[in-house]
């Protein structure tokens, strides 16, 4: 049982290390979820003295007003007899005290660090811990001394504020309250019994504690207080008998003080049937053994509780990303890390793992044909513009056997009209590359980390796009100039002849201006163009693909590559900037889920040990 309370020791030992102090905060706390004693007392309440008589030492800073302006976390921890005592202080790892009384001015010095030696208080906890033969095993946390009026030199704010830190650790459902009370004052006005009632109505957390009572007025007792007559408590009270302010300006022994103690209720007679459940050895005996059952008890649940959070932080951390590496080289990898994680995502939508690639081929199957067929070659071929190309094309002597400038002139005014389609399956091609581009972006976590460096690659992208586009341009409207550059003769050879046709091949050659001949024209044209633009309905893909697709998939990055190996530290510094509320957010987040995993590591050895 032993174990348990080492246990928790050694968390809350890891939550103040890691800045985990059970205050409000948007990150999950561990420390309000760990089993604790609060000491609750109001100012001369005697709340040191019953610290000192649980340890045996004297070790508390003191004086008037408000001695105790941090929450102390007092770990006690025993050890085996004859082993000489020392504390140590959690933000002095390395370092023994063996003289109570450095002790003592150590938890002064750091009270100021933290506030200033002004008379300001902070929630931010002490770690002391004490290892001695003559203690029980027992984890306490000493809260300031509540108080009514503020004293020179402290803000008017100062009771309130008290009140507040108090009330911040006893209202938590894991809190064991140590409400200490003076019995040489009514207990109706105690401040410690008065705000354990508002946070634990039905006394289910907390145990009173009695002091002074051989300060009582003579003929005055507290045995109906002690046996829970005239306020009652679900755990029985316990009385006290500190040290007089004589004793300890005479530095009386605390061995001595306790045996006196144990006399004191043995031979006063309104107490002696009390005595063996009276006295500050009977009181941290007692604490100790509820505080390992109430540990015990919620063992299970702080491991759910711990196992849970660190899913959930481990998965904030990876959406926030890796801390950025301090060294050039460090961060041109990290760079090149982040843009070969855009670019893998920018080819999967591509190659189908994502989707926006099936776009493209949405131009090539039905953009593309659309357009084609859109082309009025109609008007082209209409009969008044065959006649005067073809008469046009002969000049001043009309052709002998057929008008071949003249289906040049009409095939090459036609096919010229294709430019256009093949120009807009470009364009678009390229918007839809550029969408994937901005997609892409958006998808890559990493990223959202770097505004400067997710400007810089979309930048880079668009431009290699655009380079890309403008190589497609040209190499896919050579297409259409190359059909109209070299017409296919194998094609007009097989048309058939007039006499085939069962013309009559004597007729004049200028008969051949005729209507009739002119359609033949424009039907043999047609067909010409027809052939060019099935054929052009299949090269214009694979040049945009060959020239775009293709391209951006193996070379989209290549140019910011190549200017990232020009770039000094400051310009590497300065693609890495990212929001400082990211910065601070991820290394508190490490933080935590390094004490969580800490602690995950200990409940996990205690359990092995059983």
């Amino acid at each position: 049982m032993e174990n348990l309370i080492s246990l928790v020791n050694k968390i809350q030992r890891a939550c103040t290390a890691l800045g985990d102090h059970g205050d409000s905060s948007a990150l999950p706390t561990l420390w309000d979820s760990l089993p604790a004693i609060a000491v609750v007392g109001g100012q001369s309440s005697g709340k040191s003295s019953v610290l000192e008589s649980i340890v045996g030492k004297d070790f508390l800073p003191r004086g008037s007003g408000i001695v105790t302006r941090r929450p102390l976390v007092l770990q006690l921890q025993k050890i085996d007899d004859g082993t000489r005592e020392y504390a140590e202080f959690l933000h002095l790892p390395r370092k023994r005290f063996t003289d109570f009384a450095a002790v003592r001015k150590e938890i002064q010095d750091e009270t100021d660090r933290e506030t200033g030696r002004s008379k300001a208080i902070s929630s931010v906890p002490i770690h002391l811990s004490i290892y001695s033969p003559n203690v029980v095993n027992l984890t306490l946390i000493d809260l300031p001394g509540l108080t009514k009026v503020a004293v020179e030199g402290q803000s008017e704010s100062i009771v309130k504020d008290i009140e507040n830190m108090v009330r911040s650790y006893i209202e938590k459902p894991n809190c064991i309250i140590l409400a200490i009370s003076p019995a040489n004052q009514d207990l109706a006005t105690s401040d410690a019994i008065k705000i354990s009632r508002e946070v634990d109505p039905s006394g289910e957390r907390t145990f009173g504690v009695l002091t002074k009572i051989d300060l009582m007025d003579k003929g005055t007792d507290a045995v109906e207080i002690l046996e829970g007559k005239s306020f009652k408590l679900k755990y029985p009270w316990v009385g006290v008998v500190n040290r007089s302010q004589a004793d300890i300006n005479k530095n009386v022994d605390m061995i001595a003080a306790r045996r006196r103690e144990r006399e004191y209720f043995s031979n006063t007679t309104e107490y002696r049937h009390l005595a063996h459940k009276m006295g500050s050895e009977h009181l941290a005996k007692m604490l100790s053994k509820h505080l390992e059952h109430v540990i015990k008890s919620r063992i299970p649940g702080i491991q759910s509780l711990i196992n849970k959070t660190v899913l959930e932080l481990e998965s904030e951390l990876s959406r926030l990303g890796k801390p950025i590496a301090a060294d050039a080289g460090g961060k041109l990898y990290s760079i090149m890390e982040i843009c070969r994680l855009f670019d893998q995502i920018f080819k999967e939508h591509l190659d189908g793992v994502r989707a926006g690639g099936e776009k493209v081929y949405n131009v090539f199957d039905n953009q593309l044909p659309a357009a084609l067929k859109r082309l009025q070659f109609d008007k082209q071929l209409a009969m008044d513009n065959i006649r005067k190309l073809v008469t046009e094309a002969d000049g001043y002597q009309p052709h002998l056997i057929a008008p071949e400038q003249g289906y040049r002139r009409l095939i090459e005014s036609s096919i010229v009209s294709i430019r256009g389609p093949a120009e807009a399956s470009v364009d678009t091609v390229h918007a839809i590359l550029k969408d994937l581009v901005h997609k892409s972006v958006n998808e890559t976590v990493e990223l959202k980390q770097y505004p400067a460096l997710r400007v810089e690659v979309t930048n880079a992208a668009i431009e290699s796009l655009d380079k890309m586009r403008d190589g497609s341009k040209k190499a896919t409207l050579q297409l259409v100039d190359m059909e109209c550059g070299y017409l296919t003769v194998d094609f007009f050879r097989k048309l058939p002849q007039d006499v085939e046709k069962g013309g009559n091949p004597t007729h004049s050659i200028f008969d051949r201006y005729n209507d009739s001949y002119l359609r033949r024209i424009g039907s043999n044209v047609l067909s010409y163009v027809n052939m060019v633009c099935a054929g052009l309905r299949n090269s214009i893909p694979k040049s945009i693909v060959y020239c775009q697709v293709r391209e951006a998939k193996r070379s989209l990055l290549d140019h910011f590559f190549a200017e990232l190996g020009t770039m000094d530290m400051k310009r590497l510094s300065s693609l890495l900037n990212e929001d400082p509320a990211i910065m601070e957010r991820r290394s508190a987040i490490s933080k935590r889920l390094e004490l969580y995993r800490a602690a995950q590591s200990e409940i996990d050895a205690v359990a092995w040990s059983k």
